[in-house]
């Protein structure tokens, strides 16, 4: 299973113009499934950081990707040196 976590906003629309490739369609295409323009979809792939929830959501599932949230993992205890010179 492939996971891309997000980490800010600014990442969003990139990542959703990806998904979008992966599926094989245009902008245009997905626009209209949307239910808007192509270039108001252009602007949300340019400038992600304001979409609405439900209409994020209705673009994932369109694109056939679903949005998991969880826990971001603490990061791995540091290992120590055990005798060996590093």
């Amino acid at each position: 299973m492939n996971e891309f976590p997000l980490r800010t906003a600014e990442q969003l629309g990139s990542m959703l113009q990806s998904f979008r490739r992966q599926a094989g369609m245009t902008q245009s295409e997905v626009a209209i499934r949307l239910g808007i323009t192509q270039q108001t979809l252009s602007a949300l792939e340019r400038n992600a950081k304001k979409v609405s929830a439900d209409r994020l959501l209705a673009l994932l599932s369109i694109l056939g990707v679903e949005l998991v949230m969880r826990k971001a993992n603490e990061l791995p205890p540091q290992k120590t040196p055990t005798g060996q010179d590093w």
